[in-house]
Protein backbone atom coordinates (compact mmCIF):
# COMPACT_ATOMS: atom_id res chain seq x y z
CA UNK A 1 0.00 0.00 0.00
CA UNK A 2 3.04 2.95 0.89
CA UNK A 3 4.22 1.95 -2.77
CA UNK A 4 1.04 2.72 -4.18
CA UNK A 5 0.35 5.90 -2.17
CA UNK A 6 4.13 7.53 -2.76
CA UNK A 7 3.62 6.45 -6.63
CA UNK A 8 0.42 8.81 -6.45
CA UNK A 9 2.28 11.85 -4.86
CA UNK A 10 5.07 11.41 -7.45
CA UNK A 11 2.65 11.20 -10.12
CA UNK A 12 0.72 14.30 -9.25
CA UNK A 13 1.27 17.54 -7.21
CA UNK A 14 -3.48 17.56 -7.39
CA UNK A 15 -4.08 17.33 -3.60
CA UNK A 16 -8.12 16.28 -4.82
CA UNK A 17 -6.44 13.17 -6.61
CA UNK A 18 -3.90 12.44 -3.68
CA UNK A 19 -6.86 12.11 -1.72
CA UNK A 20 -9.31 10.22 -3.50
CA UNK A 21 -6.34 7.70 -3.98
CA UNK A 22 -5.64 7.60 -0.47
CA UNK A 23 -9.06 6.95 0.12
CA UNK A 24 -8.72 4.02 -2.14
CA UNK A 25 -6.25 2.45 -0.64
CA UNK A 26 -6.73 2.96 3.44
CA UNK A 27 -9.81 4.09 3.84
CA UNK A 28 -11.81 6.78 5.48
CA UNK A 29 -10.70 9.10 8.26
CA UNK A 30 -11.17 12.29 9.57
CA UNK A 31 -9.48 15.25 7.57
CA UNK A 32 -8.62 17.48 10.27
CA UNK A 33 -8.85 15.60 13.14
CA UNK A 34 -6.71 12.62 14.83
CA UNK A 35 -8.40 9.57 13.07
CA UNK A 36 -7.04 8.01 10.47
CA UNK A 37 -9.33 4.88 9.83
CA UNK A 38 -12.77 2.99 11.28
CA UNK A 39 -16.13 3.76 10.49
CA UNK A 40 -17.46 6.20 8.06
CA UNK A 41 -17.81 9.27 9.50
CA UNK A 42 -19.30 10.78 5.92
CA UNK A 43 -22.05 13.73 7.04
CA UNK A 44 -22.87 14.91 3.52
CA UNK A 45 -21.39 12.24 0.65
CA UNK A 46 -20.59 8.75 0.38
CA UNK A 47 -17.50 8.38 -2.57
CA UNK A 48 -18.67 4.77 -3.38
CA UNK A 49 -22.76 6.35 -3.81
CA UNK A 50 -21.92 10.40 -4.75
CA UNK A 51 -18.39 9.86 -6.93
CA UNK A 52 -19.92 12.33 -9.71
CA UNK A 53 -21.07 14.64 -7.50
CA UNK A 54 -17.54 14.87 -5.21
CA UNK A 55 -16.16 15.31 -9.08
CA UNK A 56 -18.23 18.37 -9.74
CA UNK A 57 -17.55 19.46 -5.95
CA UNK A 58 -13.70 19.32 -6.71
CA UNK A 59 -13.92 21.14 -9.79
CA UNK A 60 -15.86 23.98 -8.58
CA UNK A 61 -13.52 24.08 -5.69
CA UNK A 62 -10.14 24.23 -7.97
CA UNK A 63 -12.41 27.55 -10.20
CA UNK A 64 -13.23 28.76 -7.23
CA UNK A 65 -9.82 28.97 -5.44
CA UNK A 66 -7.88 29.89 -9.37
CA UNK A 67 -10.24 32.83 -9.36
CA UNK A 68 -10.42 33.93 -6.03
CA UNK A 69 -7.51 32.62 -3.59
CA UNK A 70 -8.11 34.61 -1.15
CA UNK A 71 -11.94 33.59 -0.68
CA UNK A 72 -12.51 37.29 -0.32
CA UNK A 73 -15.49 38.00 -2.73
CA UNK A 74 -19.22 37.13 -2.40
CA UNK A 75 -18.84 33.53 -3.12
CA UNK A 76 -15.55 33.49 -1.26
CA UNK A 77 -17.51 34.57 1.89
CA UNK A 78 -20.60 32.42 1.52
CA UNK A 79 -17.53 29.59 1.50
CA UNK A 80 -15.83 31.00 4.95
CA UNK A 81 -19.42 31.37 6.15
CA UNK A 82 -19.76 27.49 5.41
CA UNK A 83 -16.83 26.11 6.76
CA UNK A 84 -17.49 27.72 9.74
CA UNK A 85 -21.31 26.27 10.09
CA UNK A 86 -19.60 22.81 9.47
CA UNK A 87 -16.83 23.49 12.03
CA UNK A 88 -14.04 23.90 9.56
CA UNK A 89 -12.97 27.06 9.66
CA UNK A 90 -9.25 26.01 11.24
CA UNK A 91 -8.64 24.94 7.14
CA UNK A 92 -8.86 28.79 6.01
CA UNK A 93 -5.06 29.84 6.65
CA UNK A 94 -4.62 26.27 4.64
CA UNK A 95 -6.33 27.30 2.17
CA UNK A 96 -3.48 28.10 -0.69
CA UNK A 97 -0.53 26.67 1.16
CA UNK A 98 -0.05 24.11 -1.54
Amino acid sequence: MSKARLKVIRETTDGFRIAEEDLKLRGEGDVLGVRQSGLPGYRIARPEVHGQLIAQARDEALRILKEDPKLKGERGEALRCLLYLYERDEAIPLIGAG
